[in-house]
C-alpha cells in the first residue's frame, strides 16, 4: 500500500499562491489514481482535482482556473499549485491515492490518504 506525506500549506493572504506537494513511498507510484481532496471544520469532503493513471485531470467547479495538479513519476511526486487563494480555499488538504480500475469518481473517496496539510487563506 502507498503512504502519502503532504508538504507546503501554510497561511496566506487573498490572492496568493501555494504549491502543495505529497510524497508517495511505493515503487507502484504511477498505478495509483492519485488526487486531492480538502475538509473545512463542520463541513463535507471535498474533492478538489484527480490525475489518472494516463495523466488526464479533472477539476471541481470551485477551484478550474486557479488550481492545477500534476505529477513526477520519476520522483513519485504530487504536486498541487493553488493560485488566486480565496478565504473559502481555507481546509485541510489532503493527498490521496486508489488502485482501483476505473479510478472511483471523485478523490474525496479514494481508500488511501496522507495525514493532511493546512492552508489558510485570509482577506
Amino acid at each position: 500500500q502507498v503512504q502519502l506525506v503532504e508538504s507546503g500549506g501554510g497561511s496566506v493572504q487573498a490572492g496568493g499562491s501555494l504549491r502543495l506537494s505529497c510524497a508517495a513511498y511505493n515503487p507502484f507510484y504511477s498505478s495509483y489514481c492519485m488526487g486531492w481532496f480538502r475538509q473545512a471544520p463542520g463541513k463535507e469532503r471535498e474533492g478538489v482535482a484527480a490525475i489518472d493513471r494516463d495523466g488526464g485531470t479533472s477539476y471541481a467547479d470551485s477551484v478550474k482556473g486557479r488550481f492545477t495538479i500534476s505529477k513526477d513519476n520519476a520522483k513519485n511526486t504530487l504536486y498541487l499549485q493553488l493560485n488566486s487563494l480565496k478565504p473559502e480555499d481555507t481546509a485541510m488538504y489532503y493527498c490521496a491515492a486508489d488502485f482501483r480500475r476505473p479510478c472511483p469518481t471523485t478523490p474525496a473517496d479514494f481508500g488511501i490518504r496522507g495525514p493532511g496539510t493546512q492552508v489558510t487563506v485570509s482577506l
